[in-house]
């Protein structure tokens, strides 16, 4: 063998010692070992160690399937690296995701900590596992882009603080139950997600269960109200309509301050009204011009808060006895609402009523149902609690409740 053949030999060898082709691959074994001593005997220079490749055992399919995965992952990688971050996203070796706390409609919603910050982690659900189009997926990536470019400055007591999120990364370890679990989630190479500051108070809806049978001091009706009220009011100068205004988007801090969470299905309001159509939010909660797909504009959420406001002083479900299908109708067509029980305040009841006319135009600004809650006395009781009395209202003829 010449010295320009030994040479060959050696680069051949060395580089197949650098490749790891995996227990089932073609390539385990290369050559035999009578080859082995056969060319270890022509030149003193090779040991035992040394190995050669028969191009009859290369597997070159799986060779390129192997090389395609691998320049995929390092272009992918440089295309991260080139693209300029925006000041919203969040840097995923910071985040540690603990445990899963709910799912819903739109994503599912994990606790975790970034920073050193207590957050809620919120994994946006779009379809990637193959139920959406390339196209839609595009789109509610674009659009969610635009939210988030107003949200992360947002900044007001009772609105939920957005901490940041994540257009796409892979490198996120989602627990695949709970704390204890030992198993991840596979999540698709793109997993978008959302941070926001986490609250210690749970749910509105779950505080108002809880307060089922005793009911809440007229007191503490009123405040969930302002807070309610006064953070819509303030999305609202901002443009943005919430669309899915209800009592489980509601959460409370150790204060049982309310603020307003979850921006699912949340956007920017439309300069016009045409442009803003299609059933979105919750059954029960939605507009009857929402309902009946016709354009609509922030007095949706007007019309959703009217119906929290009664759910916060009955510490009930507005319609307990109707499928979705016979409230959906009945809204639109015969004017369905909540029973007003006899003991609410006038002045309660009015704002009730104002909120979730049928016509839009009829409802007032949030701005002004901040100033109407604001005027309301709450010094001598007025609530489902009468005054001086621990039990709750008897307005009711039967056992109501969630």
């Amino acid at each position: 063998m010449d010295v320009e053949a030994e040479g060959e030999i050696r680069e051949v060898a060395k580089t197949n010692e650098e490749v790891s082709f995996g227990s089932n691959s073609k390539l385990k074994g290369w050559g035999s070992l009578s080859c082995r001593n056969m060319l270890g005997k022509r030149n003193g220079n090779f040991s035992s160690k040394d190995t050669f490749v028969r191009a009859d055992k290369i597997d070159l399919k799986s060779l390129d399937v192997q090389l395609e995965r691998h320049v995929s992952r390092v272009w992918s990688k440089n295309s991260e690296a080139a693209k300029p971050k925006e000041e919203w996203e969040i840097d995923p070796s910071k985040l540690h995701i603990r445990y899963l706390v709910a799912r819903g409609t739109y994503g599912t919603v994990y606790r975790g900590t970034y920073d050193t910050q207590d957050v809620a982690v919120k994994l946006l659900d779009w379809g990637e596992d193959g139920m959406a189009t390339t196209a839609e997926t595009a789109a509610l990536r674009a659009s969610f882009r635009q939210e988030v470019a107003v949200w992360h400055k947002l900044d007001h007591p009772n609105v939920t603080k957005f901490v940041g999120a994540s257009m796409g990364t892979s490198n996120l370890k989602i627990p695949s139950k709970d704390a204890s679990g030992d198993g991840y989630v596979t999540l698709p190479s793109r997993a978008c997600c959302v941070l926001v500051e986490y609250q210690t108070g749970g749910t509105l809806k779950k505080f108002l269960y809880l307060n089922r049978r005793k009911k809440l001091a007229f007191q503490t009706v009123i405040q969930l109200a302002l807070d309610l009220s006064r953070g819509l009011s303030y999305l609202h100068s901002k443009k943005i309509v919430h669309r899915d205004v209800k009592a489980e988007n509601m959460l409370l801090d150790a204060r049982k301050t309310l603020k307003i969470a979850d921006f699912g299905v949340a956007r920017v309001e439309a300069q016009n009204p045409q442009d803003m159509t299609g059933e979105t939010g919750t059954l029960g909660y939605m507009a009857p011009e929402v309902l009946d797909g016709k354009p609509y504009n922030r007095k949706c959420d007007v019309y959703s808060f009217g119906i929290c406001l009664w759910e916060i002083y009955c510490c009930d479900l507005p319609y307990p006895d109707l499928s979705f299908a016979e409230v959906s109708s009945a809204v639109v067509r015969q004017n369905l609402r909540p029973e007003i029980p006899r003991c609410c305040p006038n002045s309660l009841a009015n704002i009730m009523k104002k909120c979730w006319d049928t016509n839009p135009e009829k409802r007032p600004d949030m701005n002004e149902v901040v100033r109407m809650l604001e005027a309301i006395d709450t010094s001598k009781g007025g609530g489902m609690i009468p005054e001086g009395q621990g039990g709750g209202c008897l307005c009711f003829t039967r056992a109501r409740g969630p």
